[in-house]
């Protein structure tokens, strides 16, 4: 078996932690194969095999992706692995977590119910900007694309349509297009709803609106949006997931669902309510709690 490894981080404690990781994964007979920028920065063993694509991952024959750090580092993993079928395994070494769900401590516990597939399967669907087709960026996202004001503190006018039928011309800093996964990041922070993994959606989040009555909105995920941007400066930016690009407001987006999905390799013990509970501090009520006056 092949394991895939990344971070994005380079200090001595993770190049410390996930030395002792990859001596785990060898004591069970596990190949590691680390990302190039990342073990260059660490200044690991040159007889290590790196990657750098999704090519070098499926030449190395690699079956399952490790990931350390947070829910960025997580999400940014898609750039290798987006239509392989590898699962991501993410381990939290950052603050809050909502995808990377193994504890630092907590994935050494649960290595050998990883590695025999004794875990949980999250599908995860992945957003993809159709048009325009480019070689300047990847259009791929698994959290959300966004729409947003460039280099001008007057808002923008987004006018929006599903399926080929009108829907709004959103009017503020802009508009997010979020996957289920993604209704905890970007969206939730703008109002939107917190939409769990399983079900087959998209939410249109607008963006600080200049109207009060423009609300998120739940379509099906078979929804192909076209949408036209209004600006006095003649770029917006578009992000996809945190990667962030320029385009021109002549140029017409098209947005759909992609045709493959991330598998995220969860614990058994923990489902998606847990991890909302203890991400967003909420509580059980208790009656003893609770006094009326």
């Amino acid at each position: 078996m092949v394991a895939a490894i990344y971070t994005q981080k380079s200090d001595l404690d993770t190049f410390l932690y996930i030395s002792k990781f990859i001596s785990e994964l060898d004591s069970r007979g596990i190949k590691a194969i680390l990302h190039t920028e990342m073990a260059e920065a660490m200044q690991f063993s040159k007889q290590f095999a790196t990657f750098s694509c999704k090519e070098d991952l499926l030449s190395e024959n690699a079956q399952i992706l490790f990931t350390f750090g947070g829910d960025g580092t997580l999400v940014t993993a898609l750039l290798f692995i987006h239509d392989t079928n590898i699962p991501i395994v993410g381990v939290n070494i950052g603050r809050l977590g909502f995808l990377a769900s193994f504890t630092k401590e907590g994935v050494f516990k649960e290595l050998d119910s990883i590695l025999k597939g004794d875990v949980n399967i999250s599908k995860r669907s992945v957003i993809e900007v159709v048009s325009p087709k480019s070689d300047d960026f990847f259009p791929y996202a698994l959290n959300d694309i966004t729409i947003s004001r460039r280099e001008t503190t007057s808002m923008i006018t987004v006018d929006s349509y599903i399926n080929d039928e009108f829907l709004n011309v959103f009017w503020g800093d802009g508009v997010i297009i979020s996957t289920p996964t993604g209704s905890t990041a970007y969206s939730l922070s703008c109002g939107g709803p917190i939409i769990s993994p399983e079900n087959d959606n998209f939410v249109i989040t607008p963006i600080a609106p200049h109207n009060l009555n423009v609300r998120p909105l739940i379509v099906k995920d078979d929804a192909v949006f076209r949408l036209r941007v209004e600006s006095r400066v003649p770029q917006y930016s578009l992000s996809l997931d945190s990667r962030l690009i320029h385009i021109d407001t002549d140029v017409e987006l098209v947005i759909k669902k992609a045709d493959f999905s991330i598998s995220l390799i969860q614990p058994k013990h923990l489902s998606f309510y847990e991890t909302i509970r203890q991400k967003l501090l909420w509580e059980k009520t208790k009656e003893t709690d609770v006094f009326l006056a």
